[in-house]
């Protein structure tokens, strides 16, 4: 079983939940482990969950993204059951309305945009990963550090010392006459920095 497959499965299994809660899961509706569009790699307040509208699918189906960083079932199981609220009343409720009615109807507490749930859906909850198995996913820890883009050769005329940087494709290109005549070489690789005392690679 795939990841998406044990998450669609958990959809089908929670489908009566809803129908008491009285609200109704879309039949078409696909689900995937994968980023939120923002927020997934945050430092703080991460976002662990998204729910598109059909109005922004090209087939109306209304897409849900759990976040990679969620290893456990009953985490994801948590989010997905968020997420179905916004897929049974319209992502345009917000988390206010008719999310907050349904949302507590299915057992969800706390600040409604972080709700999770109480006690009584996580026995709920339980009883659906014991029924579907282990989560078939490890969880992802990204980092954030900052991705180093070009690195800047140095190019230094050898007869009066004048010294300037460039990229590779220049350099490839054909390297430039300095202003007193002398062409110049290539020196050593130097990455360009942002912040001379740490060394951070733009």
């Amino acid at each position: 079983m795939t990841r998406e497959e044990w998450l669609v499965a958990a959809i089908d299994l929670l489908r009566p939940d809803f129908e008491n809660a009285g609200a109704t899961i879309p039949e078409k509706v696909r689900v995937t482990c994968g980023w939120p569009s923002r927020g997934g790699r945050a430092e703080k307040k991460k976002v662990l969950g998204e729910c598109w509208p059909p109005t922004c699918s090209e087939d109306e189906h209304t897409e849900m993204f759990i976040a990679p960083t969620l290893g456990q079932g009953m985490e994801a199981l948590d989010v997905l059951v968020h997420e179905l609220v916004h897929a049974a009343v319209g992502t345009e409720e917000g988390h206010k309305g008719q999310f907050r009615v349904i949302a507590k109807a299915l057992g969800l507490e706390g600040k409604m945009t972080e709700a999770k749930a109480g006690d009584a859906l996580r026995v709920r909850l339980i009883e659906v990963a014991v029924k579907l198995g282990r989560y078939p996913h490890k969880k992802l820890t990204p980092t954030n550090k900052k991705v180093q883009s070009t690195r800047m050769l140095k190019v230094v005329c050898p007869k009066c010392g004048y010294l300037v940087r460039t990229s590779q494709k220049w350099v490839d290109t054909g390297l430039p006459t300095c202003c007193c005549g002398e062409e110049m070489v290539e020196a050593e690789v130097q990455p360009v920095t942002d912040n001379p005392e740490t060394g951070e690679t733009v």
